[in-house]
């Protein structure tokens, strides 16, 4: 019987034909070429905590838990080599220990480096990209077996694509990171009433390094998030041990608890959301960055986010209000609202213009699928680019137009994979199928 992988949500799964964990490069190469030989597809995958199908494995799966070396630290520089499957969470104190950090997290640490690499994954933060932007140069095994580097002086057009490459062009074996020095945050988190923050979101977004609020649409009461950067030496003041074991009992067991209830009785769920809303508390505290920037998430969830123009933020939020409100829609998790910097990655959700991410998320065991349609719908007015890491149902035609760069990213794919050995049912769906994808089928 064939080994059943299912990703954190529990809404994709694979049930592949070979599961194989490469150490190397080279053990990398060898499990492509001996896919390519028999006419199978390969796919990688690191911490499984994408949403979306990006990384299900119909025929070979590579699990890449193994690659996680640091392979070169150059501390004067920043320059920073790690192997692709190197999770999040024990690169942070790796860096530290060298007097660096990444300049940008996501609010989770759970992901691979290539898995949030691959994914556009992104923080908060008007003068910063994605974890992408941060990537100096990749290491990749393409579908003939070859390894190749790319960077901005080594085969641009490929690191442009790669930087933010679903999976589609090649296995990451390897990623250099550009660090920063070590720094503190000092955090700073409020309630605020909902209409004082839509006013004065874009001030709001602009005024801290980071900036980020959280919202339940049957509530009135935003919980913002202000962190301000401090130098690395700066004295520390982190959440105590009591209070860091509070919160997560509340926003774990105690959310939970509320989730499951609700899901029995929907009616209870708008009134557990205000509660929710009014239970966030405020506080302040300083630490290292990592440790502010990612934070526990207990509670199992579907989620979905678009990227739409940083100007339409505003718009496209009380639009979805209106809808919950209008739809008597149950929502038990709040929307979660971000800023990010223009970038010039070919696939990247914040390619050319400033961004407002929302995401919209629903507990796992709860109906989600009309609430995220009525959000694809709402922010895709607005030119809304959905992160590739979480739900939804668009296809190439829908998408392409929302990309200046999606046909050159398709034709390094079909040039670099014309048969589709990376491939897979979302990759088919999002970039549409390789052009000779009927070659690698008669191959097996």
């Amino acid at each position: 019987m064939s080994t059943i992988w299912r990703n954190w949500a529990g809404n994709e799964e694979a049930r592949p034909r070979r599961l194989l964990r490469p150490a190397t490069t080279a053990d990398v190469a060898t499990a492509v070429t001996d896919a390519v030989r028999e006419g199978l597809r390969v796919k990688a995958v690191g911490a499984g905590h994408s949403f979306t199908g990006v990384a299900v494995a119909p025929d070979v799966q590579l699990v890449l838990d193994r690659l996680d070396e640091v392979h070169a630290v150059d501390a004067e520089s920043g320059l920073v080599t790690v192997g692709a499957g190197m999770p999040l969470w024990k690169l942070n104190p790796l860096l530290a220990a060298h007097g660096l950090a990444l300049e940008i997290l996501g609010d989770i640490d759970r992901q691979t480096v290539s898995g949030a690499v691959s994914t556009g994954t992104h923080g908060s933060g008007t003068a910063f990209g994605g974890l992408a932007t941060q990537v100096r140069a990749l290491e990749l095994v393409l579908a003939d077996g070859s390894v190749v580097t790319c960077s901005a002086g080594e085969r641009p057009e490929l690191f442009a694509a790669a930087r933010v490459g679903l999976g589609a062009l090649g296995v990451l074996t390897r990623v250099t990171l550009q660090c920063v020095p070590q720094f503190a945050l000092h955090a700073r988190d409020s309630q605020l009433p909902v209409e004082e923050t839509l006013e004065r979101a874009q001030e709001l977004a602009d005024a801290d390094d980071h900036f980020e609020f959280f919202w339940f649409p049957h509530s009135t009461t935003t919980l913002t998030r202000r962190f301000r950067r401090l130098p690395g030496d700066a004295p520390l003041a982190p959440i105590g041990g009591f209070a860091r074991r509070l919160d997560e009992t509340v926003s774990g067991l105690g959310f939970e608890a509320l989730n499951r209830i609700g899901t029995r009785v929907p009616a209870l769920v708008p009134p557990f959301a205000r509660f929710a809303a009014r239970a966030m508390s405020a506080r302040e505290w300083t630490d290292h960055s990592y440790k502010v920037f990612a934070s526990v998430r207990d509670v199992r969830f579907h989620e979905g986010e678009f990227a739409i123009p940083r100007e339409h933020a505003v718009d496209a939020l009380r639009e979805i209000k209106r809808w919950v409100d209008a739809s008597g829609e149950p929502v038990s998790f709040p929307l979660e609202v971000r800023f990010a910097a223009a970038d010039d990655i070919w696939l990247s959700t914040a390619q050319g213009r400033a961004s407002c991410y929302i995401a919209f998320h629903q507990y796992h065991r709860m109906p989600y699928e009309r609430y995220f349609r009525a959000c694809q719908d709402i922010l895709g007015g607005y030119g809304g680019r959905p992160h590739w890491g979480k739900m939804h149902d668009l296809d190439a035609g829908e998408l392409r137009p929302r990309y200046p760069h999606f046909d050159d990213f398709v034709a390094q794919r079909d040039a670099l994979d014309p048969t589709g050995v990376f491939t897979n049912p979302y990759l088919d769906r999002v970039l549409g199928p390789a052009p000779q994808a009927a070659v690698r089928r008669a191959g097996g």
